[in-house]
């Protein structure tokens, strides 16, 4: 069902971080010998996704084309080639790994070129993209490589994420009298759901969807993404287009936890979006309708399959005459509770 969009690939840093090692040029090493030595890191950002694919499967009707539009325009800004600003450290390999070096350029471009000055040595080199325009997203603990993190907002609701955020991780051995290249390859760190709702014209007020489950921080070094005890309730934009009366309630997370069955990364596997279905749910949409009485049903969809960094997810279903979220979806668990009020849940506000 799910499949790699390789040929949104992009040369990041085409022309690259040319490393030149100059008797000027740093004071972390004693051995600035052979400076005149040049070293060049070549970045590229590469965008491992199911995007097209899962808006050309879900929506895929005459009437669903221009929601499927207003979806892709929605989340231009994370499934993206292009970097707005680049954030490179390099770290010590021995002890607490402190940063020896750290740099920080604003980009606008999806091709740029630096000039670095490093001496002779060991390094490992942690780097991210699309950071300052992610105010719920920052890097923080990445004075020393083992600590950097990507940490999201600790809250009990936030918002989406609104950027696609890439991170690398780099070994590399400066040697003295070599000319070297390092190939550096920047992945996606978040990812996108979606909840499609046909109203089939029910008498409701308002709707308000939520989604939960998913990590609150990426560890850089190791890439692994932590899971906090309570995960926040995650509020979701709602998208609109004008040709249906279908509306899409989307948010943009850090990945699900991963069933028990191991699967591998969606660096290393060839078909990164397929994956087993978990026995329990993986995470949720709870979704809020007020009729027109004033009651509230609230409708938790539990997701089965995992929702993985690069990965965009559609989830369809209708409203009922009671209020219900329904869904043809085998893989989705569904939980209703009518006359719904704030006291069934502490964690959801309306």
């Amino acid at each position: 069902m799910y499949a790699r969009e390789r040929n949104i690939t992009t040369k990041l840093l085409a022309a690259a971080l040319t490393l030149v090692l100059s008797a000027s040029c740093s004071s972390i090493d004693d051995d600035l010998s052979d400076c005149d030595t040049d070293y060049k890191l070549d970045y590229e950002l590469r965008l491992v996704t199911n995007m097209t694919t899962e808006l050309e499967t879900q929506l895929s009707t005459q009437t669903e084309l221009g929601l499927a539009q207003a979806l892709r325009q929605h989340l231009e800004r994370i499934f993206t080639d292009y970097a707005h600003d680049v954030d490179l450290s390099f770290y010590d390999t021995e002890g607490a790994m402190p940063r020896l070096q750290h740099d920080q350029h604003i980009m606008n471009a999806n091709q740029a070129s630096y000039t670095l000055y490093l001496p002779m040595r060991q390094y490992m080199h942690l780097a991210a993209a699309n950071l300052l325009e992610n105010n719920l997203v920052a890097l923080t603990g990445d004075d020393r490589c083992p600590t950097a993190v990507l940490k999201q907002e600790v809250r009990d609701t936030i918002s989406s994420h609104t950027t696609g955020l890439f991170t690398a991780r780099q070994p590399m051995e400066v040697l003295s009298g070599v000319d070297q290249t390092f190939n550096v390859h920047l992945y996606m760190a978040n990812c996108a759901a979606g909840l499609v709702i046909d109203p089939r014209n029910e008498d409701i007020k308002d709707i308000k969807v939520y989604s939960t489950g998913f990590a609150s921080q990426f560890n850089i070094n190791d890439s692994t993404f932590v899971f906090s005890p309570q995960s926040p309730i995650v509020r979701t934009d709602v998208v609109k287009a004008e040709d249906t009366n279908e509306l899409c309630y989307c948010s943009v997370t850090f990945p699900s936890k991963e069933p028990s069955i191991p699967t591998r990364s969606v660096i290393e596997t060839t078909e990164p979006f397929v994956s087993p279905y978990a026995e329990d749910a993986l995470w949720q949409f709870r979704a809020y309708v007020t009729k027109k009485d004033g009651s509230v049903t609230q409708t938790i969809l539990g997701i089965h399959r995992p929702l993985r960094a690069g990965q965009l997810m559609i989830i369809k279903g209708h409203l009922t005459s009671d209020g219900a979220v329904e869904t043809h979806d085998p893989t989705v668990g569904v939980s209703v509770t009518l006359d719904w009020s704030p006291g069934h849940s502490e964690t959801v506000p309306l």
